[in-house]
C-alpha cells in the first residue's frame, strides 16, 4: 500500500484522534502531517496492521505535544478552552462513543494527564483492547487498566456532559439574547453557573471565570451591548458545534465568537465563550 493510499484511508481517523487528544484542530493537522512525513523513512510494505501502527505514532506524537503544551498553557493569557469545530458525519462515524466528540467532553478531558487522556480515548472512543493500548504507550496491561479507571473517576461528570439544551430551552435562550433582555435568562441558568471566556490575550475576554447569576447576567449584558461594534450585519445564530448545539456570533465575513453550554438538571451550568481568533480559524474555513 502506498503512502497516499494510507493517507486517504486513515487521515480522518488520525485527525480525529489527534484533535480529541489536543483540543486543537490546527495542532491535530500538523501532528498528522508530521506522522505521514515520517512514513517516507519506513518500509510500509512490512506493516501488518497499518491502522494500529499509525494510531500508535499519532498517540505518541500527541503525548509529546501535550507535555510541552501544558507548560505553554500555564503562560496562556486568561482561560484556555478547546478549539470548536463542525464535526462531519464521516468523522463522527469513526468514534465508538459519539458523545466523546462533544465540546463539553473536550473541556472535561482537560482534567486528565496526557497519558490518562490517551488511554481513555483509545479504549472508549476507538475500542482498542488493553494489550494493544499497552503496546502504544509502552506500559503494562495492568497499568493501563489502572490508568483508565483513574481517568474514568476524574471524568465523573461524563453523563452530565451528554445533557443538551432542548429546542425549548435553546429558543428561549436565543430569544432573550437577541432581545438584549438578560433578565429573561435568569430562569434558564443554575445558581452555580460559571462562565469561561477564552480570548487568548488577542481580543477582550474575562481573564478569570465569572460566577453567580448576578455577575454572569452583567457580563452577558455588557457583551450584548458591544454587539453593534462588530458590524451592522453582526448577528447571533444557532449552530451545531462538536455534535451539540451552540450559538455563534458572526458577520458575513467573519466569526466573532462561539458560545457552548453545559446543562445540568435543565439549567445552564457552564457557558464557554471562545473568542480567540486563532481558535476560530477552522470554523472560518468551514463556514465562510
Amino acid at each position: 500500500m502506498e503512502i497516499e493510499e494510507l493517507y486517504n484511508q486513515y487521515r480522518p481517523l488520525l485527525f480525529t484522534l489527534a484533535y480529541q487528544m489536543t483540543g486543537s484542530s490546527m495542532d491535530a493537522e500538523d501532528l498528522v502531517q508530521d506522522v505521514f512525513m515520517k512514513l517516507h523513512h519506513i518500509d510500509i510494505g512490512k506493516l501488518d496492521n497499518p491502522k494500529a501502527f499509525l494510531c500508535k505514532m499519532v498517540t505518541n506524537k500527541c503525548l509529546d505535544y501535550l507535555t510541552s503544551a501544558r507548560k505553554k498553557r500555564e503562560q496562556y493569557v486568561g482561560v484556555w478552552l478547546p478549539e470548536p469545530v463542525v464535526v462531519s458525519d464521516d468523522i463522527s462515524d469513526l468514534v465508538a462513543d459519539k458523545d466523546l466528540l462533544s465540546y463539553v467532553m473536550l473541556v472535561l478531558m482537560e482534567r486528565l494527564t496526557p497519558i490518562e487522556r490517551a488511554i481513555f480515548l483509545l479504549k472508549e472512543a476507538y475500542a482498542f483492547d488493553y494489550r494493544t493500548i499497552a503496546s502504544f504507550v509502552d506500559k503494562s496491561e495492568v497499568n493501563c487498566r489502572k490508568i483508565y479507571s483513574r481517568a474514568k473517576m476524574k471524568l465523573g461528570e461524563k453523563e452530565e456532559a451528554k445533557m443538551k439544551l432542548d429546542n425549548h430551552w435553546m429558543n428561549d435562550l436565543l430569544t432573550a439574547l437577541r432581545e438584549g433582555n438578560v433578565e429573561k435568562l435568569l430562569p434558564l441558568i443554575s445558581e452555580d453557573i460559571t462562565v469561561y471566556s477564552d480570548g487568548g490575550g488577542k481580543v477582550p475576554a474575562a481573564l478569570y471565570p465569572i460566577q453567580t447569576p448576578e455577575r454572569v447576567l452583567r457580563f452577558l449584558g455588557g457583551l450584548l451591548n458591544r454587539l453593534p461594534l462588530f458590524g451592522v450585519d453582526a448577528r447571533m445564530e444557532r449552530i451545531m458545534i462538536n455534535r451539540e448545539e451552540g450559538i455563534i456570533v458572526r458577520t458575513d465575513k467573519d466569526i466573532i465568537l462561539v458560545a457552548m453550554f453545559n446543562v445540568q438538571m435543565n439549567l445552564v451550568n457552564n457557558i464557554y465563550f471562545i473568542r480567540n481568533p486563532d481558535k476560530l480559524e477552522m470554523l472560518r474555513k468551514q463556514l465562510i
